[in-house]
């Protein structure tokens, strides 16, 4: 995944830039850069972020750097913002997306004598590859229009440029673009909540496929937005920072919405209700006011030390860091049923993990209960999949044990129905395989009526692969 914060001011930016690109450190968690632009030209600052926090790698770069014009960003993967060279003049990029066809678009623009540099794993930059199609068209807008149309995934990017922030949001809206003003200032942001307090008030989010340009002045739409949107539903249930929006709703109030909705189906019955910090705790908190059970932390998340980003890459040991984050309080797991919250299963190796850990404390039961529909397929359309690959997921481990390797597209869709036998079955399967008292998932009509919005205007691929 990846956030992105951009700032046009009459005075220097650099302050708002670094706190508002800060703000997005829970979207992303190995490169961060910034870039201005100023009287003294471009000046450009990237950072590898694994083992040390945003403002600790860019503490530095915030004392020296100048500019009235800026944008930062947080990305799990490629290093950027990236400064370009071309016929439209000089400017820095950012994006936040997914390219499915980069091997076809780079293929096609190399037969015009062009190059790209290979990262370290052999790939193309996805970001200089969008620069590079955006320099197939003579006008700016048209090459931005452009890039938008032929990549199939999504991306959505804010461009710098001497004149002003070109802020241009995925044509399915896939991932939101948020505007602010201030008093001789404007911004951009995924996260809205990044500039309240910087002293920005909401002006309004982009529509999908809308592209605009802001300035210390002013903010001007340059294409109309499209009528079509499938924005990315786990971004309320999950990826979105509490106190975020999305299409004017808020992640917070989703969440609760959907622990309530979880609770009045269920028939369990707990002593407490917890969230598996920090996620699932807003989840639970819903299913408690909803369900009269009281909500608890029978365990801590210790953060002090431990910043999201610090996980080794090895998976083994990031399911062993993500248990020791954890700290028991043995007075409220001893002899107590448990009731779990959290906002998904993916591979269900740290909650397996974090079920056994409650039992050597004294836990009585553990019922589990996530925040989402099970996930049967892996996004193709945003880089933010906790697992490399969808054969990876619990769910489609346990399909293929009760299919015996035959699974087909057609089988998928029954275990995507909740009122089909196959359903529960999966479900029973993975309850006993994770150990479980009980499992009980959200369902995929309680998850979109938790939101509130046109269901039709959100995107449901990873539950039941509809497009």
């Amino acid at each position: 995944m990846g956030g992105y914060f951009g700032v046009a001011s009459k005075e220097d930016c650099v302050f708002d830039l670094f706190f508002g690109t800060d703000y997005h450190s829970h979207l992303g968690t190995r490169r961060a850069g910034m870039a201005v632009y100023g009287e003294d030209g471009f000046e450009k600052s990237i950072h590898n972020i694994s083992n040390s926090p945003f403002r600790t790698k860019f503490d530095k770069d915030a004392n020296s750097m100048r500019g009235n014009m800026g944008i930062g960003c947080i990305s799990d993967f490629e290093a950027q913002p990236i400064f370009i060279r071309s016929h439209h003049g000089s400017f820095a990029i950012t994006t936040v997306g997914k390219i499915n066809n980069a091997d076809e678009i780079t293929d096609m623009i190399i037969k015009g004598n062009t190059h790209f540099f290979e990262m370290s794993n052999g790939e193309i930059n996805a970001t200089e590859l969008v620069a590079a199609i955006i320099n197939q068209k003579e006008n700016f807008i048209e090459g931005i229009q452009y890039a938008l149309d032929i990549i199939e995934g999504s991306i959505s990017m804010l461009i710098l440029t001497p004149k002003g922030i070109y802020c241009a949001r995925d044509k399915q809206g896939r991932t939101p673009i948020a505007i602010g003003k201030k008093e001789g200032a404007y911004c951009a942001s995924f996260e809205s909540f990044a500039f309240l307090n910087l002293g920005y008030s909401a002006v309004r989010e982009l529509g999908p496929g809308e592209i605009a340009v802001i300035t210390p002045d002013s903010m001007k739409t340059l294409v109309l937005p499209g009528s079509d949107m499938k924005i990315c539903t786990f971004l309320w249930v999950y990826y979105g920072y509490p106190s975020s929006s999305y299409e004017g709703v808020s992640v917070e109030k989703v969440r609760y919405n959907c622990g309530k909705n979880m609770a009045k189906r269920d028939d369990a019955n707990p002593d407490i209700v917890a969230g598996i910090p920090d996620s699932g705790t807003a989840h639970a908190i819903g299913y408690a006011n909803e369900s009269g059970i009281p909500f608890s932390r029978p365990f801590i998340k210790y953060s002090p030390t431990w910043a999201r980003s610090f996980m080794p890459t090895m998976q083994s040991k990031r399911d062993l860091i993500a248990k020791m984050k954890l700290i028991p309080v043995q007075d409220l797991i001893k002899d107590k049923k448990l009731l779990l919250i959290d906002d998904s299963i993916v591979r269900g190796t740290q909650l397996r993990e974090t079920t056994e850990f409650l039992y050597e404390c004294g836990a009585k039961e553990v019922h589990i209960r996530p925040a989402c529909p099970p996930l049967l397929y892996g996004c193709k359309y945003l880089n933010f999949s906790r697992s490399k690959s969808e054969m990876e997921l619990i769910t489609r481990v346990v399909i293929n044990e009760l299919e015996g390797g035959n699974v087909t597209d057609e089988i998928l869709k029954e275990y995507a129905d909740y009122n089909s036998p196959k359903y529960e079955k999966m479900v029973e399967k993975i309850g006993e395989k994770l150990k479980f008292t009980s499992l009980r998932f959200n369902r995929l009509d309680d998850m979109l009526d938790a939101v509130g919005i046109e269901p039709s205007k959100l995107c449901t691929y990873c539950w039941n692969g509809e497009e």
